[in-house]
């Protein structure tokens, strides 16, 4: 049995209520409510797998609207003791899913301004999240593979958050028809 993630509802809009092979669990937002449900779920169940789907903005302006699998997160809000952005000071900078993807930057506020794109940018991300950190994170304290695939909903910009709202019925239908090519699923 797999274990399918969102942190949102929202972001599960279009799926049906059961799929095939596959227990559902919503998290809720940021990464403290991430690991703390994810823990939850597998410290009770017994999965082969955990498959993570949601929404990201896109910080890269070559990307398009549409899905991605992650191959690794760093968080972008945080700072080891010297000072240096990106760096936790008891956490690997770096988490990786073993897959090939892209790196999302993981960060407990809603990216919606120039300005906090171009201190993340530096980072070596292409896209920003609030959870793929810890859900990546929390499988490998399991021994457990991930994979994350995170639909572009917007441009982390001005009015990003009006365009993840209206963005959000898309992705959730990029999103399943994504997992069904990934899985065979009918």
């Amino acid at each position: 049995m797999k274990l399918l993630v969102a942190a949102l509802d929202s972001e599960l809009s279009a799926f049906p209520s059961e799929l095939p092979g596959f227990d559902r669990l919503v998290t809720g937002p940021g990464k403290l409510q991430a690991a703390f449900a994810l823990t939850r779920a597998l410290d009770a169940g017994e999965y082969d797998e955990v498959v993570v789907v949601g929404t990201s903005g896109a910080i890269d302006p070559r990307l398009g609207a549409e899905v991605f699998e992650i191959a690794s997160a760093i968080q972008h809000d945080v700072t080891d003791i010297d000072g240096v952005a990106g760096q936790h000071v008891s956490l690997p900078a770096r988490v990786e899913t073993g897959r090939d993807g892209v790196m999302v930057a993981t960060g407990d506020h809603f990216v919606d301004d120039e300005e906090a794109v171009s201190f993340i940018r530096p980072l070596g991300a292409v896209l920003v999240d609030m959870e793929t950190y810890a859900y990546i994170w929390v499988a490998q304290q399991f021994g457990l593979p991930i994979r994350v695939f995170r639909a572009v909903s917007d441009r982390a910009q001005d009015g990003a958050i009006t365009d993840w709202r209206a963005a959000l019925d898309r992705c959730s239908t990029q999103l399943l028809a994504h997992l069904r090519t990934q899985y065979d699923l009918a």
